[in-house]
């Protein structure tokens, strides 16, 4: 095979040999989902994750019934403030919003909750494909997008910012999927969801996230590969 050859085949081929990190950059580029493990010291999850303009309902399916944590969209922040999303926790003015216990970061990414204004209850697979596109597509031309006239909130798709200085700022998998949707040359906003294990009740394990990879041809890639490349 020519060089020529094994780059397109490692381009189009999720599975393909070569660095992860750069493995997931070409599949984000082709749209197809790449699963990220954050950290062993962190969260220790491992998100499925897709650029929100090529989902339709299939990838939300893959998102609730695979994964089966809670599907989000994450912003850049240039993005977010385009749009005046704000953080949540300081939206809200009640004695609940305290995060100073909390134990895998310093705070929360989430901002507001939303439905695309054509969506019906907003919540079935072809709705939230409908918003997490529309979400794409707002993050890619945010001058050309006046939010409120698109979204209502609040909705079922779960707004996350992300770090201004995104790696440099922040490894969670907020900032490495907007990394990763950058790098690939997508508008930055990228769609998610938890994989969690029905057998344990806690986050499915590297081990089981990485055979769930190699058994459907995707890309696995550690948080640090993706710091290592991108950062």
């Amino acid at each position: 095979m020519s060089h020529t050859d094994a780059d397109v085949d490692a381009r189009t081929t999720p599975g393909a040999a070569g660095d992860p990190a750069d493995r997931a950059v070409r599949a984000f580029a082709d749209g197809e989902p790449v699963l990220v493990h954050d950290a062993a010291d962190r969260e220790s999850e491992t998100d499925v994750l897709y650029p929100a303009e090529t989902v339709d309902h299939e990838a939300v399916v893959r998102l609730r019934a695979d994964a089966g944590g809670l599907v989000f969209v994450a912003l850049p922040a240039a993005v977010a403030d385009a749009f005046e999303l704000p953080f949540r926790h300081e939206a809200v003015d009640h004695p609940a919003v305290a995060f100073d216990d909390l134990a895998y970061d310093a705070r929360p990414s989430f901002s507001l909750t939303v439905n695309h204004r054509d969506t019906y209850t907003g919540i079935t697979d072809r709705d939230r494909a409908r918003t997490v596109r529309a979400l794409g597509r707002a993050a890619a031309d945010p001058a050309g997008t006046e939010f409120a006239a698109e979204f209502r909130s609040p909705g079922h798709v779960h707004l996350l910012r992300a770090a201004p200085g995104l790696l440099a700022d922040r490894q969670g998998h907020t900032e490495l999927g907007v990394a990763l949707a950058l790098a690939a040359g997508t508008g930055g906003a990228v769609t998610g969801a938890e994989m969690l294990d029905a057998d344990t009740g806690g986050a499915l394990s590297p081990a089981d996230a990485r055979a769930y990879a190699d058994e459907h041809d995707l890309v696995y890639v550690e948080g640090s590969a993706l710091v290592d490349r991108l950062a």
